[in-house]
């Protein structure tokens, strides 16, 4: 069963609202439990335990999530924005693609037309590619995001006016 990022954000967030301390999923080969320790500052911690897979050739270490307070970074300013241009938003924290392999056309580019499901970009995120869809049909009117640029989630990729 893989699992991607959204998923895992949004089984921790679940947990971190309620008393839930611990939660196993498993499914064949796959396994992940995630336990929620409350430290010495109140901070919750969740260690992510996965179960070795058959092609691994050594065992994952646990990975702790520690929820910390959002630090706020001056973003360059973007270019002026149409009164309804359509922000493309990067759904999760990753590697931006503009296209699906190095060498390979771009999904899209400035000035493309686009439809509602048009594949637009591909963000990597724990080894897994995610291909983000646009929302809406409309032109590509920006691109604020380099390819192989890290984004964040929330983190605006595209400006989109639409028909």
């Amino acid at each position: 069963m893989p699992i991607d990022f959204n998923q895992l954000r949004d089984f921790i967030e679940a947990i971190a609202k309620t008393d839930i301390t611990e939660l196993a999923i498993k499914e064949g080969d796959f396994e992940l439990t995630l336990q929620k320790n409350n430290s010495q500052n109140n901070t919750p911690v969740y260690t992510i335990t996965p179960s070795p897979v058959t092609t691994v050739t050594e065992t994952p270490k646990p990975v702790e999530v520690i929820n910390t307070p959002a630090v706020t970074v001056d973003k360059p300013t973007s270019p002026k924005k149409g009164d309804n241009w359509i922000e493309i938003t990067s759904p999760m924290v990753g590697t931006f693609y503009r296209a699906a392999a190095p060498g390979e056309a771009p999904f899209v580019e400035k000035g493309d037309r686009i439809s509602n499901g048009h594949v637009v970009c591909i963000i990597e995120a724990m080894k897994l590619m995610n291909e983000i869809e646009a929302e809406t049909s409309g032109q590509v009117m920006e691109i604020l995001v380099e390819n192989g640029e890290p984004v964040e989630y929330g983190q605006t990729l595209m400006l989109i006016a639409p028909n």
